[in-house]
């Protein structure tokens, strides 16, 4: 499956300062595949090496550091010959192996012609600072599949050069909006792990059964995530992080509106009150790559990141197809839409991922005494405010009170309606379908 973080390796190949690469993410997001499949099409050989697969592998980093020793070895435990001005040197599941990440120091500094990628999950709750080769890699950031490279990898070829080549002055096709619609409820039930999207292309003919055994895949990714929990953090910890995953859905059952709300503290963890109680939980989720957290400004001043409160937050998951399998919903009632106030949620996490695949480190929403904003977009020209509607009805009162208050160059409902730009009113409609495709600027 073609990838879009390809052309950032390639910029990261071709750099003339480049520094050893670490690609963090969750675990099943495809960190492994795409790194061989680089190796395979960019580079004359690559070499793999799984920390986690080969214990063994530990013994040849416990001496000195010295790359060309290390080398060396590797090649003898390969069985093949590193060139080290030509080939890719691929370090998976670093984090089974500190002394290798520490290592990576010394090839930046000996050796800096090697081209050398790593992948790991949970890096940030291995290692201290004693053990990271501060200011000698680089990183990139790995996700679930976007929408549209869902498309692209289930041989949605014309609805994905659509996308990919819209012009936000063209009408698009009802025929062409009613496909992509389908398609995107198709996407919020398998949502991007790229296992679960194989999974789908394989049975697809069969549409119903495909998606049954979608579901069945995810289940069995979420006893794997929670096995993680229990092998990376103590049995009694991992049961707390486990019931404050599964709260994330269970609290959206209760706020009647459809939307997000802050996520509250109280009951989540018998025993556990306050933010302060579980802050190292939420913690572990978001450096895990398994959720995503949005940040609530009751004043949007830029910069964003100076108004924010730690403690005032929403949570989404790192995937909107484990949310779905996590919520119980079953893949009849999506394909439906048939699932109430859930859809505004599940609208709200698929903009979440999306905007995160995107690049944004961080997000950001408006919420001033009854009025709320889902998202907040930040420009050269001003905020953008970005209100997410799950179907047709696209009322917005609270972004005209944004409007009218704060004065942004324009603001985005984001719908299942089609594209509707109103330059007057200063008022822009977007499918859904759309959200990773956008660029906001002044007009």
């Amino acid at each position: 499956m073609k990838r879009n973080i390809i052309s950032k390796l390639l910029k990261w190949k071709n750099s003339k300062t480049r520094s050893p690469l670490i690609i963090k993410g969750a675990r099943q997001v495809g960190k492994t595949y795409i790194l061989k499949e680089f190796g395979q099409e960019h580079f004359p050989h690559h070499h793999y090496i799984n920390f986690e697969e080969n214990e063994d592998l530990e013994k040849i980093f416990k001496d000195n550091l010295q790359p060309l020793r290390i080398l060396k070895e590797l090649n003898f435990f390969l069985n093949t010959t590193i060139n080290p001005d030509e080939d890719l040197l691929i370090f998976d599941e670093i984090q089974h192996c500190p002394r290798a990440l520490t290592s990576l120091k010394y090839f930046c500094e000996e050796l800096p012609g090697l081209a050398i990628c790593c992948a790991g999950s949970l890096l940030g709750l291995h290692f201290g600072s004693s053990a990271f080769p501060v200011g000698k890699v680089e990183f990139l950031n790995m996700y679930p599949m976007t929408f549209t490279e869902f498309l692209k990898g289930t041989g949605e070829e014309k609805a994905y050069e659509f996308i990919a080549n819209f012009n936000i002055n063209t009408p698009i096709p009802s025929i062409i909006h009613s496909r992509l619609w389908e398609l995107l409820k198709i996407y919020f039930i398998t949502g991007g792990l790229p296992g679960v999207v194989n999974i789908f292309n394989i049975y697809k003919d069969d549409l119903y059964n495909a998606l049954n055994m979608v579901r069945e895949k995810q289940n069995n990714l979420i006893l794997s995530y929670a096995a993680d929990m229990a092998k990376h953090s103590g049995k009694l910890n991992s049961m707390n992080i486990d019931r404050l995953w599964r709260n994330i859905p269970a609290q959206l059952g209760k706020n009647q509106d459809g939307s997000a709300s802050k996520f509250k503290f109280k009951d989540v963890i018998p025993g556990i009150k306050g933010y302060s109680r579980l802050e190292s939980i939420i913690d572990w989720l978001h450096t895990a790559g398994l959720i995503i957290k949005t940040f609530i400004i009751e004043k949007p001043l830029l910069p964003f990141n100076a108004f924010k409160n730690e403690t005032f937050f929403k949570l989404y998951f790192f995937d909107i197809g484990i949310l779905g399998a996590m919520s119980k919903l079953s893949p009849k009632t999506i394909i439906d839409y048939d699932y109430g106030t859930y859809k505004g949620y599940f609208a709200e996490n698929f903009i979440a991922q999306e905007f995160t695949a995107t690049g944004l480190d961080e997000l950001y929403s408006w919420k001033e005494s009854t009025s709320e904003v889902e998202f907040l977009m930040e420009t050269g020209n001003g905020i953008i405010p970005i209100e997410i509607k799950s179907g047709w009805v696209t009322q917005a009162k609270s972004i005209k009170v944004f409007a009218e208050k704060y004065s942004p160059p324009y603001r985005v409902i984001l719908s299942a309606r089609e594209i509707s730009i109103d330059k007057n009113r200063k008022i822009h409609h977007y499918p859904l379908y759309l959200a990773s495709s956008l660029e906001f600027n002044s007009n």
